[in-house]
């Protein structure tokens, strides 16, 4: 994708300087487009526990590199692999993390210590290349769906969809999942709009998607959270697609907080409610996301205090609650497959079921 007309990816290395991995700060966005420099396993390890990168596909690329940063300084087994558990406990709820440290050290076990930075480097830059094919195809697969939406309307009727918190380029690696549809009807010549929940309390909708539609010049509208249903009852909304960090081989979907009720109201309303992914977010050893998916709770901070720019262009961060009110921050929700009307994949789209999936991976 491209920011001011340069492409980019989410993620890049630079050899020049010591093979040192590059991300955007995403904690600076969309006021700040600042570059981080990561150098070690645990620069890689704080920025995804800050979320100064984010996003389920973009976390497990960006570990996959963390590994190979740490074997730079010591490629043993022992330190491999503390290396590796260090990685993949930064945070609990996207599979795609441990997926990824997992096939890095299924690749680096059999290989001698001093084959393995090389070797990981490599294998990272693989799995990078991977997503961003599969997101790609995402948008073919989802740009299909909007396709037929339009033909249910009047020729150059604007299409309303709903999407919550972000599933963008800058979530993984390139492309996105949920946005790679809209962004591929977009360049199609569709007349797509878009209503983006500024997802509290992170404000991932108001500040990344928001920023990665105007860049790319997507006519959208931030809305507030609880807005979704009024612009539903009202038939101003034609689709929500989401993106996931976690699906389970059943079809239920961990997503952002607030999802859920999203769902609940595109059910209410009769709205096709669908979750783009890619088959690295599947977890199929979980039957049951709300008994077995683990939700990440973050810090009251985030509810309690909320950062932007002042009138003076100053970025700052300012307390919104009285003084002693505590805080509780699931930072995800469960929406059980019930709710769902499919899942867009690389592989095409299926039902939210276990036939479903299991028709377009056999192999499981």
């Amino acid at each position: 994708m491209k920011i001011n007309g340069t492409p980019y990816r989410s993620v890049w290395i630079n050899e020049k300087d010591g093979w040192s991995v590059h991300i955007f700060d995403q904690t600076r966005l969309p006021f700040s487009l600042d570059i981080l420099q990561l150098t070690s396993a645990q620069d890689v390890a704080h920025a995804i526990r800050t979320m100064q990168v984010r996003g389920a596909p973009l976390i497990g690329a960006v570990a996959a590199y963390g590994l190979a940063l740490a074997l730079r300084h010591e490629s043993s087994d022992t330190a491999m692999e503390e290396q590796a558990v260090m990685l993949a406990a930064t945070r609990p709820t996207a599979i795609n993390l441990r997926w990824a440290i997992d096939r890095m050290l299924a690749h680096l076990r059999p290989l001698p210590a001093d084959k393995r930075v090389a070797a990981a480097y490599a294998e990272a830059g693989r799995i990078c290349d991977e997503d961003a094919a599969q997101n790609e195809a995402i948008g073919r697969h989802g740009l299909s769906l909007i396709r037929d939406i339009a033909k249910t309307k009047p020729a150059g009727s604007q299409i309303n969809l709903l999407t919550h918190c972000n599933a963008g380029w800058i979530a993984t690696v390139d492309w996105g999942t949920a946005l790679a549809p809209i962004y591929m009807a977009h360049d199609e010549g569709l007349n797509v709009h878009v209503w983006v929940d500024e997802t509290r309390p992170r404000n991932q909708g108001a500040a990344l998607t928001a920023w990665e539609l105007g860049s790319h010049g997507v006519p959208h509208t931030v809305i507030a959270d609880n807005a979704g249903g009024h612009l539903m009852q009202h038939g101003q909304v034609d689709m929500v697609i989401v993106g996931t960090d976690r699906v389970t081989r059943t079809g239920d979907v961990a997503n952002k907080i607030g999802t859920y009720l999203k769902a609940l109201a595109a059910q209410d309303n009769a709205v096709p409610f669908w979750v783009a992914l890619p088959s690295t977010t599947i977890d199929w050893t979980v039957a049951n996301g709300v008994t077995e998916i683990p939700i990440e709770e973050r810090s009251g901070s985030e509810i309690t205090h909320i950062s932007g720019r002042d009138e003076r262009g100053t970025l700052s961060k300012v307390q919104i609650t009285p003084d002693g009110s505590k805080a509780a921050n699931p930072a995800f929700d469960v929406t059980p497959a019930r709710l769902v009307t499919g899942l867009i994949t690389e592989r095409g789209c299926c039902a939210a079921t276990e036939d479903g999936l299991k028709s377009l991976f056999p192999e499981q």
